[in-house]
């Protein structure tokens, strides 16, 4: 449910909505479609809102040649992969069949007169013929190869190679916080791991109302996009716990605590958490100090429940609460998965998003790769959910595992949407839920598509950085057995075995007296927390 930040149009320019009636339209009218991909917490896409789309002569010209669709990218995931140009708000020009004849992001009112002047005459000359199709869309097969260790090393040179020992991060350009590129560091590189949890704190983190940016223009994070969103929080939440895990550190967990509290706070529906908290309508809004900020128009805020970022959430909190006995996080997870399981899951499939009569794509690859890892890691903790992940993993390989790797959704859609994308990072989710799921069933055939899908992009090893580093976490368990706990659930075994210091182990929760820890076919048990800690270390 969006608020009347999230409902806001431009005046003058009748949108329509994503889908099939607006191509038809074009085709009828024979005239290019206008694709404006925003979000509620772009705080550009309001601007051009109000400074472009608000003219009247530019409202005239889109009225006179175009179809106008307007796209929210969070509601239409698949349409934000297929159409994104590099930012947003992506402006993206298209035919009626959905193919691109060009796009930029922000256009002020002359720049977009104009493009619409130019558009025309392109239009009027070359029809059709002037589109194109994304290389990413044209069908050819993945860069398959072998998995081998080298996926592994490769990424982890990457980590030095990229790594800012100036400025902390990784690039040179714009910082993200990459909280899975710190999740691999934190095996491989610990210190540039650390330091990048601490610079992200430092940089990204709200100090008075909580949660984190989403991320910094800049390359000494000193021009930060103050957008908080929940995909961003929850996997910093993960993150700064498993910084926790490894170092004891009270102030990761005290980071990951505070974000707990911004998601459960700002981002809170009453049974999950919101997408995002936008740009403040004042500019100033988060230069204010606290008592001022409460005076101050707050910050427009979207709080539909998208399901996998709520699996992400989800996850992130069971990790936390397994680590540091935190009931409050552990209590908003159930709340999370109790309302996944009764809106969002039904027989494995995962809908994106239920907002009273609207409803949101179902079965899409990042959604259900999500939700899995996010009943899976309840399974570890909680002792329940792995039937949930399995009903969900299942789904996935049967509507959307072909040809070695995963679809990003089902092949229909308006546009470009039917055309098969496979994206990496969303097939690294899921190859990870599999191997979770192997480990937590003994079903190795999961084990084999966690290696098929990962084999699929093998080919490209060299070309890979590490924004996707957690495809080399994959490929390094794909290569060695993985860590298995074997514990009694709801014991003082079960509370140390996640006390490991391996995030990517497994614990599987079950019934006995004593712990069996695996590697492989080396096997230990333990009958204390004390054994346990040594079983696991004779076995590394």
């Amino acid at each position: 449910m969006n608020d009347e930040g999230a409902a806001e149009r431009a005046v003058g320019v009748d949108w329509r909505e994503w889908g099939e009636a607006s191509f038809a339209e074009a085709r009828e009218r024979d005239v290019p479609v206008l694709l404006s991909l925003t979000a509620t917490w772009c705080s550009a896409c309001h601007e051009m809102d109000r400074e472009t789309y608000a003219s009247p002569r530019v409202a005239a010209v889109i009225r006179d040649g175009y179809v106008p669709v307007r796209v929210d990218v969070d509601r239409h995931p698949r349409v934000r992969e297929r159409y994104n140009m590099g930012g947003f708000p992506s402006t993206v020009f298209c035919t009626p069949a959905g193919e691109v004849l060009t796009g930029t992001t922000y256009l002020g009112p002359d720049g977009m007169k104009q493009v619409l002047d130019r558009m025309r005459e392109t239009w009027t000359e070359r029809g059709e013929a002037a589109g194109s199709v994304p290389r990413a869309l044209a069908g050819d097969p993945t860069p398959a190869g072998e998995v081998t260790t080298a996926i592994e090393e490769h990424l982890a040179g990457q980590l030095g190679v990229q790594y800012d020992h100036d400025f902390g991060g990784w690039g040179t350009d714009a910082k993200f916080p990459l909280p899975r590129t710190v999740e691999f560091a934190l095996k491989r590189e610990r210190h540039q791991a650390l330091s990048t949890l601490d610079v992200i704190e430092r940089n990204l983190f709200d100090e008075v109302d909580g949660g984190f940016f989403r991320y910094a223009t800049t390359r000494d994070w000193s021009e930060v996009e103050r957008e908080k969103l929940l995909a961003t929080n929850a996997a910093l939440v993960r993150a700064y716990a498993n910084g926790y895990l490894y170092t004891g550190d009270e102030r990761y967990r005290e980071t990951a605590r505070a974000t707990v509290d911004f998601l459960t706070d700002d981002l809170w529906t009453g049974q999950a958490a919101g997408g995002s908290l936008g740009p403040a309508a004042e500019s100033d809004y988060y230069d204010l100090a606290d008592e001022e900020r409460a005076d101050a128009a707050p910050p427009r805020r979207d709080l539909t429940v998208y399901a996998g970022d709520n699996g992400l959430a989800a996850e992130a909190l069971l990790t936390l609460s397994a680590y540091t006995d935190d009931d409050g996080a552990r209590e908003a997870a159930e709340r999370i998965l109790d309302h996944l399981e009764q809106e969002l899951v039904d027989d494995g499939v995962v809908t994106r998003y239920r907002d009273g009569g609207e409803t949101g794509e179902q079965g899409l690859l990042a959604e259900q790769a999500r939700v899995a890892a996010a009943f899976c890691r309840a399974e570890q903790v909680l002792g329940e959910g792995v039937e949930t992940a399995r009903a969900v993993v299942d789904h996935a390989i049967e509507t959307l595992h072909d040809e070695g790797s995963f679809r990003d959704g089902p092949a229909t859609g308006a546009g470009l949407v039917d055309r098969p994308l496979r994206p990496i990072d969303d097939n690294v989710d899921l190859a990870e839920a599999c191997l979770d799921l192997a480990a937590l069933t003994g079903e190795d055939t999961y084990r084999e598509v966690a290696r098929d899908t990962v084999a699929a992009f093998a080919g490209a090893t060299e070309r890979i950085g590490i924004q996707v580093a957690g495809y080399g976490a994959v490929a390094a368990r794909l290569c060695r057995p993985d860590l298995v706990v074997e514990v009694p659930r709801g014991s003082d075994l079960h509370r140390a075995a996640h006390r490991i210091a391996d995030h990517e182990k497994v614990v599987v929760p079950g019934s006995g007296d004593a712990a069996t820890v695996r590697v492989g076919d080396d096997r230990r048990t333990a009958t204390t927390p004390k054994e346990l800690m040594d079983a696991v270390s004779a076995l590394q």
